[in-house]
C-alpha cells in the first residue's frame, strides 16, 4: 500500500511550484461586504491522504499541526522535537499512532512522509528545508525562511532542483482579506500610493516571548547540543531553549518574527518585490531579562517605482511595551483615500483632493487688503470655475471576513492543494526571501548602526 500511495502522490504533484494565485473572494451588499470562501470538504481514502510530519513542536508547531490536520485529505504521521515532553504531548493531542523522534533526519528518511512542517528556531530553517527538499519532501517552513539574508539563495536553488512545493508560513499571504485589499488597490480606489504605515504591538510577558518553562527541563529531557547546531557553543541553558526568540544566536527578533508578517501582506497587496533602502532604530526599554534583541523596534524603507506601484515610503513599528494593549494594522495611504487592513477585515476611506485649491481659512488670502481680496476673488473664479456636480460616493466602506474564518487554515489548505493538484503555492522560496530580506536587513541596520541598501530584484544586500 505504501508504494501505491507514494506513486499516487508523486504523480499528482510533479513539477516546480512557483508564483501565486488568488483565492475566491467576495460577495457584497451595499457598503457592507462579507467574504465567502468555498472550503474544501472532499473526502479522501486512506491511500490518498497527504501524510505530514512536523519538525519542531513548540507553540507554532502545535498550531500548524492543528490547522493542517483540519484540511481534508491530510494526516499527521510523525513529530520531531528536542524536548521529550513535547513529543509526549503530540501523542496526547494528535494520537498514539504518531512516530516520534528527536532526530529530524529519521523523519526525512521515512517513505510514508510526503511533506514536513518545519517550526524550529530560525537558525535551523535553511538547513532542514534544504535537506527536506533534497529528500523529496514538500516543505512548509515557518517564517522567516532564513536566519541571514545570504542563506536564502541556497533554499531557492534547492526548491528549483527538487521541483517540490515549498511554502513559507506567513499566513496573511493566503488571507482573503489580503487579496481583497489587493483587488481594491489595483482598482485605484486610494489614488496614487505615497505611504504605507504598519505596526504590530503587544503588552504582555508572553507576547514579549517570556514563555513558560516546564519544571522537568534538563539536559536529560532536552537535546541541547542538537538545538545549538551551528550557533555559538554554550553550556546548557533552559531559558535560551524555551525563549530562543530573545537571542540573536537562534532567532531574528521582532523583525524576523513580526515584521515578516507585515512585509508578506504588503508585498502581496502591492505585487511588490521590496524596498531598496533600509534603516532601523529602537532599543531595549522594558524587558531587560537577559535578551540581546530590542523590545521597541522601528523601520523606515524606501520603495522604488515599479510596474505595480509608484515609489513610496514604508514605516513599521513593533512595541512590546504598548500601554494601549497592543494590536496590529497596515494602512495604505494614497492621494484619494486610505486602506486599513487587519486580520478580521479592512476599511476603505475615501477623501478626494478638491479639484480647485480654494482660498480663505488658514490662508494668506485673509492678509490681503480689501481691494486685493476682491481682485483675487474675481481672478480665482475666472481661473477655477465651479466644477460640475458629481454623484456622492460613500466616505467609508467596510469589508470583513466571515465568522470563524482562519487565514492560517487557508494557508495550510493551499499547501496541501499544491502537493495534491500541482497548484501554485502562495509563498514560495523567492517570495520568502523577498519577505525576509528587508526585515533581516533591518537587524543589520540596527545592530551595525547604518543604512542598508537592498537589491529587491537580486535579493541581496548591496
Amino acid at each position: 500500500m505504501k508504494k501505491s500511495r507514494r506513486s499516487f502522490i508523486k504523480k499528482l504533484s510533479g513539477g516546480l511550484i512557483v508564483a501565486s494565485a488568488a483565492p475566491n473572494l467576495l460577495c457584497s451588499q451595499n457598503d457592507k461586504h462579507i467574504f465567502e470562501l468555498e472550503y474544501r470538504r472532499r473526502k479522501f481514502s486512506v491511500n490518498d491522504n497527504i501524510q505530514i510530519a512536523a519538525i519542531g513542536m513548540g507553540i507554532q508547531g502545535f498550531s500548524n499541526c492543528g490547522q493542517a490536520t483540519k484540511v481534508p485529505g491530510s494526516k499527521l504521521v510523525a513529530t520531531c522535537d528536542l524536548y521529550d515532553g513535547r513529543l509526549q504531548r503530540s501523542k496526547e493531542v494528535f494520537g498514539d499512532h504518531l512516530f516520534t523522534t528527536r532526530d529530524y533526519k529519521e523523519i526525512l528518511a521515512r517513505d510514508d512522509v510526503d511533506a514536513v512542517i518545519i517550526s524550529v528556531p530560525d537558525h535551523w530553517h535553511d538547513h532542514i528545508s534544504i535537506e527536506a527538499l533534497n529528500s523529496g519532501k514538500a516543505v512548509y517552513c515557518e517564517k522567516p525562511m532564513v536566519h541571514h539574508p545570504s542563506e536564502g539563495h541556497a533554499v531557492i536553488e534547492a526548491q528549483k532542483k527538487a521541483k517540490r512545493p515549498l511554502q513559507v508560513g506567513s499566513q496573511r499571504v493566503s488571507s482573503i482579506i489580503t487579496w481583497k485589499a489587493k483587488e481594491l488597490f489595483e482598482q485605484g480606489v486610494i489614488g496614487e500610493l505615497n505611504l504605507v504605515e504598519s505596526w504590530y504591538d503587544r503588552q504582555s510577558a508572553l507576547g514579549a516571548w517570556q514563555y513558560s518553562i516546564p519544571p522537568d527541563a534538563s539536559q536529560e529531557t532536552i537535546d541541547w547540543e542538537r538545538f545549538v547546531g551551528d550557533a555559538p557553543k554554550r553550556p546548557f541553558d533552559k531559558v535560551r531553549f524555551f525563549r530562543w526568540r530573545n537571542y540573536q544566536d537562534y532567532g531574528t527578533g521582532m523583525a524576523g518574527d513580526l515584521f515578516v508578517h507585515l512585509f508578506s501582506a504588503i508585498h502581496t497587496i502591492l505585487s511588490s518585490k521590496g524596498p531598496n533602502r533600509v534603516y532601523a532604530s529602537g532599543g531595549l526599554r522594558y524587558w531587560k531579562d537577559g535578551r540581546d534583541v530590542p523590545d521597541v523596534f522601528l523601520g523606515i524603507y524606501d520603495y522604488p517605482k515599479t510596474d505595480s506601484h509608484p515609489a513610496f515610503n514604508l514605516q513599521l513599528r513593533c512595541n512590546f511595551v504598548d500601554g494601549g494593549g497592543g494590536g496590529s494594522k497596515v494602512r495604505f495611504i494614497g492621494s484619494e483615500g486610505i486602506l486599513e487592513v487587519n486580520g478580521g477585515g479592512l476599511k476603505l476611506t475615501r477623501h478626494k483632493m478638491p479639484a480647485n485649491p480654494g482660498y480663505g481659512g488658514w490662508d494668506s488670502f485673509r492678509t490681503f487688503n480689501e481691494k486685493m481680496q476682491k481682485e483675487y476673488v474675481e481672478w480665482y473664479h475666472a481661473h477655477y470655475p465651479d466644477p460640475h456636480p458629481t454623484v456622492k460616493e460613500p466616505a467609508e466602506v467596510v469589508y470583513r471576513a466571515p465568522e470563524g474564518y482562519s487565514a492560517h487554515y487557508d494557508h495550510h489548505a493551499n499547501f496541501i492543494d499544491s502537493i495534491r493538484n500541482g497548484t501554485p503555492v502562495y509563498e514560495d522560496a523567492v517570495f520568502g526571501l523577498r519577505a525576509a530580506g528587508p526585515p533581516l536587513a533591518s537587524n543589520m541596520s540596527y545592530f551595525e548602526n547604518k543604512i542598508v541598501n537592498w537589491d529587491p530584484e537580486a535579493m541581496r544586500v548591496v
